[in-house]
This record gives C-alpha cells, sequence and structure tokens, in this order.
C-alpha cells in the first residue's frame, strides 16, 4: 500500500517515519522544497497544489491520501477525492479552516466556546465583549493573523475587506489538548489529556499527566468524541480547550490533523499519534494506545536549534531535528521529549 501525503514539514516527517515503522510506504507531495518529509518517503514531488497534471500523477500512485496540515487547498483536496479515498474528509477543512464556522459548528453541539461575533463593518458590537482577541477568519497559526482589542477604537483603522472574527478573552488558567484517532468503523481510542504551555502565542511545553481533575477530563474526552462523530472524521485530530479562572472549559479551535502537542505520544505510548494515524487512514488493524511513561515535550524555536545540533542528550530524553533548510524566528526547528 501506499498513503499519499499532502504537505512536507515537520509532521509529514512524523507520519513517514511511523508508516515505515509499520511497513507502509509514502509518497510526499508538497509545495516547498524544504520539506524535510521526502528524506523519509519512498517517493516524493514538489510542485504547486494548483499543477494538476502534477497531482494526477501524484494520485495514480497512491490508494490512500491524507494530508500534515488543514491548509492544503480545498480544491485540490475535493479534486482528489474525485479519484481516491482522502482522509479525513475536505468537507472537514471546509469547516476547519474558517474560524467562525468552525466556532459556529461546535456551538451547535451544544459545546462551550469563548463569546464570538462575526466582525463586519456593520456588525453590531456589544461593550460586554471587550477585552477581546481580533483574528483573521482564516490562515492563522502559531499567533499569526491575531491581535489583543480592548475597545471599539481599537477597530477604526481595520480592513473589513479581511475576514475577521472577534472572541471574547477569558481569564485564562490553562489550556490541554485532547488527541484522538477516530476508525473508519466508527472506533474511538482516545489519549490522556495533554496541558501546554504557550510562549508569544506558540506552542512551548506540552505534559502528561495534565493538571485537571477527573470530571474535567471526563467531559473533554466526551465532548472530543462527540465532535469527532459529528463529523465523521476518520484519522488522528485533536481538540484544544481553554480553562478559565472558574474551572470552566472551553473548545478553543479543532485541528483536524496530528498535532504538535501530541509529539510526546512517540515516547509516552506503545502506539504514537502518527502510528494511529497512519492505521486509521489506511484502515489497517486497531490499535489501543497504551500508555507507558509520563511526559514532557519542548519545542526547540529559530536559532535555538542550534543549541541541540551535536550535542549529548541526557538519559530518557529524546531530540528530533526537523532537518529544515533555512532558520527563521518563530519557525519550529524540532523538539525534545523528556519522559519520567
Amino acid at each position: 500500500m501506499v498513503l499519499g501525503i499532502l504537505g512536507g514539514g515537520q509532521l509529514g516527517m512524523l507520519l513517514t517515519q511511523a508508516a515505515n515503522k509499520i511497513g507502509i510506504d509514502t509518497f510526499i507531495y508538497s509545495d516547498n522544497s524544504d520539506s524535510p518529509a521526502i528524506n523519509y518517503s519512498q517517493i516524493s514531488l514538489i510542485q504547486p497544489y494548483d499543477n494538476w497534471d502534477s497531482i494526477d500523477d501524484f494520485m495514480e500512485s497512491c490508494d490512500v491520501i491524507t494530508f500534515e496540515f488543514e491548509n492544503i487547498p480545498f480544491e485540490t483536496l475535493n479534486y482528489i477525492l474525485d479519484s481516491k479515498p482522502v482522509y479525513p474528509s475536505p468537507k472537514i477543512n471546509q469547516i476547519i479552516q474558517d474560524r467562525l464556522l468552525e466556532k459556529e459548528f461546535i456551538k451547535k453541539l451544544d459545546i462551550k466556546t469563548t463569546d464570538f461575533i462575526n466582525l463586519h463593518q456593520d456588525s453590531k458590537i456589544n461593550k460586554e465583549i471587550f477585552p477581546a482577541m481580533l483574528k483573521t477568519r482564516r490562515m492563522g497559526y502559531d499567533g499569526k493573523g491575531q491581535s489583543v482589542i480592548n475597545s471599539k477604537d481599537d477597530l477604526i483603522n481595520i480592513d473589513f475587506d479581511i475576514p475577521y472574527i472577534l472572541e471574547k478573552k477569558i481569564n485564562l488558567l490553562r489550556e490541554f489538548s485532547i488527541i484522538l484517532t477516530r476508525y473508519q468503523d466508527g472506533k474511538i481510542y482516545t489519549y490522556e489529556p495533554i496541558e501546554n504551555i504557550h510562549q508569544n502565542q506558540i506552542l512551548h511545553t506540552s505534559t502528561i499527566p495534565a493538571s485537571i481533575n477527573a470530571e474535567m477530563s471526563k467531559l473533554a474526552l466526551k465532548q472530543s468524541e462527540i465532535i469527532a462523530n459529528s463529523l465523521n472524521y476518520i484519522g488522528t485530530m485533536c481538540v484544544e480547550y481553554f480553562v478559565d479562572q472558574e474551572q470552566r472549559i472551553y473548545v478553543n479551535e479543532i485541528a483536524p490533523r496530528v498535532h504538535n502537542s501530541g509529539h510526546l505520544t512517540i515516547e509516552a505510548y506503545d502506539c504514537s499519534q502518527f502510528e494511529s494515524h497512519i492505521r486509521a487512514v489506511c484502515n489497517l488493524e486497531k490499535k489501543e494506545p497504551k500508555k507507558i511513561k509520563d511526559a514532557q515535550m519542548f519545542n526547540i524555536i529559530g536559532e535555538e536549534i542550534n543549541r541541540y545540533r551535536n550535542k549529548p542528550l541526557l538519559e530518557n530524553s529524546f531530540f528530533y531535528d526537523y532537518e529544515k533548510k533555512i532558520i527563521k524566528t518563530e519557525r519550529k526547528m524540532g523538539h525534545l521529549t523528556k519522559i519520567t
């Protein structure tokens, strides 16, 4: 079997490594020559996502297709779907790629999110929404396309040609994520909640166990399963949560893919989020992940990578170099996991 993966970054790299481990060949298709995943896949192709001749060649070589990040153009995913199975469904991306549609979807499931409004020129803005986060509805990640808004006066110079959503800020206590995998027969396996700390709106550390109580954990796991079932999701996904000072939880966002916070599952479990995703999308034998160790993951950002390359590792530490050719400020260059 050949699994096609759209996108060649670190998530694609870790997916190909997991696929190699269980005997699945991979074909990486990326629009970026600085794609570390091609170093581990059996086949690769670097072309724009709208080069239909290249996409045809890609499809013909693959049995099933997935993607490493949600901003692959919907038109490309839908074009492929006419000929080959794509998991998760491209229709899910239509929802998740737009923050407003995502929030409305979650709200319809009677699951709590932060208060929000669709911001446009004629929006009626209640002062109760402030302070708030202004976010572009599309293409935002790692804090990109986001800013703090304290009053209506801060919106005077906004370019309303860009679609925005305004989300009320909460008194944040902590953040955590739920990683789960849903197989093609509907069976769901979950990993335990992962506590996350961000710096400059980029994930800094992820830790298990999370410092949340059993009741909160049970509710988040239940809500995440409801979301996955409602989407008819196939593969591994992440649901990110906020906890406020009153110990209430809110879904922040859904990531329809393997997730940065789940990297620690490679060492902490006998079946990582990446292997679980491969098994689900390729319809292989199901494997329930069993926890082996507690763990903490640290993201390595920008020039920090130079401190880790060619450096001896401490016991029970695992270093991953994403092998990116260009070092950029705020770019994820690798991660370190410590098990306990």
